[in-house]
């Protein structure tokens, strides 16, 4: 079905075409009437008689036909001045749950939430999930270009992928699964099935008891995995380049979005990189007594003191103690770190990564230090015994590099439909 959408109006001026969408806002004049009507492109100002504004009501699914004319007083570029309108459902409420059509919406993120399919029609909310849309494009064609390949893995799995109790599990048929923390252990079978290098745009699943403005219990994570490499100093080279090649197209397809939400994509600077010893004696030359690792107020202040010293608002943290790393971590040169990394983002940490462990019988004698058996994973231990390369890899939350970069108050505004410690609908 062919459908005109309003953002190519233009093209149309000095024509009579139809169009279709919701009435945004009504203004009605004793000599005029204004409607505003919206689709998933934008806006456009239509001229009716004053009686068919006033027999108009907020939100109303219509279709309008009318002629297209070019003004410069309008931000579409042009206006319809109105033939005929059809309302093409009956709205049934009394009063809207909250005002869409304003700057600010008269309800708090909660309200906004629970009644999410109003909340979604705000042009500037939906903004928000235009550009991540736009981010999962530029890191897919970004990296197809380099030769990695995409995977879709399971989410219901027999195995936690990182241990511990931050796991969901279901009821398999009568048998106990999980849902997955990430796709961790099918991106390394698959570098050793031979593809070498791959991605996966999927959920994963963390059963952390956190209420904050950061965590989700469920969130789109951007995998990748290399085969190949030489250390962890490839896979923040390569995070780097995409992460700049990311916002290089948000620059090309989203400056309406952009600017309405008042949002600046990072210059290209080099990450600065710093180790976690390296770190800690930085805060502590403040005055700021630190662990074993730093907290998310200690990641914020070092963002502050190195943006100040290199305008880069990233970091890299390396050298992440390797007791505080998933077994599957390769250790650093340094006793006790290892060959991972953290990228920090205006304070917060979006990305962990690093180098793997490659032989098979370190990773092997690693999972019965740390109580694990070798035997329940033997579907995964599998491509180390017959040859795996060397290989790392990194994963982003969509989600918090969306908040970061629009400098969103609450992760949840740039979550579609939120899962979190108290939210399960809709």
């Amino acid at each position: 079905m062919k459908k005109i959408f309003i953002e190519d109006l233009q093209k149309m001026a000095g024509r009579v075409t139809e169009i279709t969408g919701w009435v945004h806002k009504i203004q009605r004049l004793k000599t005029a009437g204004f409607f505003q009507l919206r689709d998933a492109t934008g806006l456009v100002q239509v001229v009716c008689e004053p009686e068919v504004a006033e027999s108009l009501r907020l939100e109303t699914p219509v279709r309008v036909i009318g002629e297209v004319i070019g003004t410069e007083r309008q931000d579409a570029g042009v206006e319809i001045h109105l033939h005929e309108v059809v309302a093409l459902s009956e709205v049934a409420y009394d009063l809207l749950p909250f005002s869409i059509n304003g700057r600010k919406v008269d309800a708090g993120l909660e309200k906004q939430l629970d009644v999410r399919t109003m909340s979604l029609r705000r042009p500037r909310t939906r903004d928000v999930f235009r550009i991540e849309q736009e981010i999962v494009t530029a890191f897919r064609d970004f990296l197809i270009e380099l030769r990695f390949s995409e995977i879709h893995t399971p989410k219901i799995i027999d195995a936690a992928t990182e241990g511990g109790s931050e796991v969901f599990t279901v009821d398999y048929f009568g048998k106990r699964a999980f849902l997955a923390q990430s796709p961790q252990f099918y991106k390394q079978m698959m570098v050793g099935a031979g593809f070498e290098r791959v991605f996966e745009v999927g959920h994963a699943y963390r059963a952390e008891l956190h209420a904050t403005q950061r965590h989700l219990n469920e969130y789109v994570s951007l995998d990748v995995e290399m085969g190949f490499l030489q250390d962890e100093k490839d896979l923040m080279d390569l995070e780097e380049s995409l992460l700049f090649a990311i916002f290089d197209r948000l620059e090309k397809t989203c400056q309406t979005q952009l600017k309405r939400l008042e949002a600046v994509v990072p210059k290209r600077l080099s990450f600065p990189r710093i180790t976690m010893t390296e770190a800690k004696a930085r805060l502590e030359a403040e005055g700021i007594r630190t662990g074993v690792t730093l907290n998310g107020a200690q990641e914020k202040r070092l963002g502050e003191i190195l943006e100040e010293e290199t305008g880069s608002p990233f970091y890299f943290l390396t050298e992440y103690p390797l007791a505080k790393r998933p077994v599957y971590t390769y250790p650093g040169e340094v006793d006790g770190t290892s060959r991972s990394f953290d990228l920090i983002f205006r304070g917060m940490e979006i990305t962990t990564g690093g180098q793997r462990i490659h032989e098979y019988q370190e990773l092997f004698d690693g999972m019965v230090a740390a109580k694990m058996d070798p035997e329940s994973f033997e579907f995964y231990l599998d491509g180390f015994r017959y040859g795996m390369p060397p290989h790392g890899g990194f994963a982003i939350g969509l989600e918090r590099l969306a908040m970061q970069l629009l400098q969103l108050d609450n992760i949840r505004e740039a979550t579609l439909l939120p899962r979190d410690l108290h939210r399960l609908t809709p």
